[in-house]
């Protein structure tokens, strides 16, 4: 059985796993989960990844590094310290070596936007690469308050039970650090394991379509979707990809992804 390490995006903490934890643990497997310190303006990618890696029990070995949206901006730097199996990008941005987030998607916004940023460009020929690549975020979230009850109903939690939306808000945190839309990414490759995308196709935040391109582009050379036209939900996904049914060719370094209709 496999330990499901479970790290949250932004505006959240682990009660964004109160639903799925169960499910996983009920199937046999381990779960933990984390708070991240995003309260703390100045907190960095290095130090929200060395809160994952504190949390990691010592003893376990087959490890499965789930990060949600902000949260694939860290998982690569876990990976790269500590030995994990697989890696699972939920609805996720995907961190590019050198590069910021910002740096993606720059070309998207206009320069008082960029300059509201204090956005220094880096060299032109490093970003050209991202001009023809569908929009990272869907146009209506951008520049949107998510302190705002409002706003957090209708883009994070749209399409969850009304109760259940209520609860979360009421525990949303208040994201102070933007490390993973500013902080350039250390690595100079991303982790050699398993890789793998889930992507929810209402997400009104992520572009469901920029993830299908970018979970093909960046992560493997080699891409393969599976169950595409199924709708699956979160827990089924995620044991799916981790049966022996569902395994990684590391000669092809093949990725495989899923899609989930949320």
């Amino acid at each position: 059985m496999s330990l499901f390490c479970l790290v949250h995006g932004a505006f959240q903490a682990t009660w964004c796993w109160d639903l799925l934890i169960p499910y996983l643990e009920t199937q046999g497997h381990k779960t933990v989960a984390m708070d991240l310190p995003i309260e703390n303006a100045s907190a960095t990618l290095s130090q929200f990844a060395d809160a994952v890696i504190q949390a990691l029990p010592k003893t376990d070995d087959d490890i499965v590094l789930v990060g949600h949206s902000m949260a694939a901006t860290i998982i690569p730097l876990v990976a790269e310290a500590v030995k994990v199996r697989q890696l699972v990008f939920v609805a996720a941005l995907i961190p590019y070596p050198g590069i910021s987030t910002l740096d993606q998607f720059s070309h998207d916004l206009d320069s008082d936007t960029l300059k509201s940023f204090n956005y220094q460009p880096k060299d032109p020929s490093k970003l050209e690469q991202f001009h023809d690549e569908p929009g990272m975020y869907e146009s209506a979230s951008v520049g949107k308050d998510y302190s705002d009850e409002a706003v957090l109903r209708d883009f994070f939690f749209h399409d969850c039970q009304p109760d259940v939306a209520q609860w979360a808000i009421s525990k949303s945190r208040s994201q102070q650090s933007m490390a993973y839309i500013f902080e350039t990414n250390s690595l100079k490759a991303l982790p050699k394991v398993e890789r793998k995308y889930i992507v929810c196709t209402h997400d009104r935040i992520i572009s469901p379509t920029w993830s299908r391109y970018a979970a093909r582009k960046r992560l493997a050379r080699i891409s393969h979707k599976a169950g595409e036209k199924r709708s699956q939900k979160l827990p089924k996904c995620l044991l799916h990809m981790n049966s022996s049914s569902f395994k990684h060719d590391p000669s092809e370094n093949r990725l495989y992804t899923r899609t989930v209709q949320t």
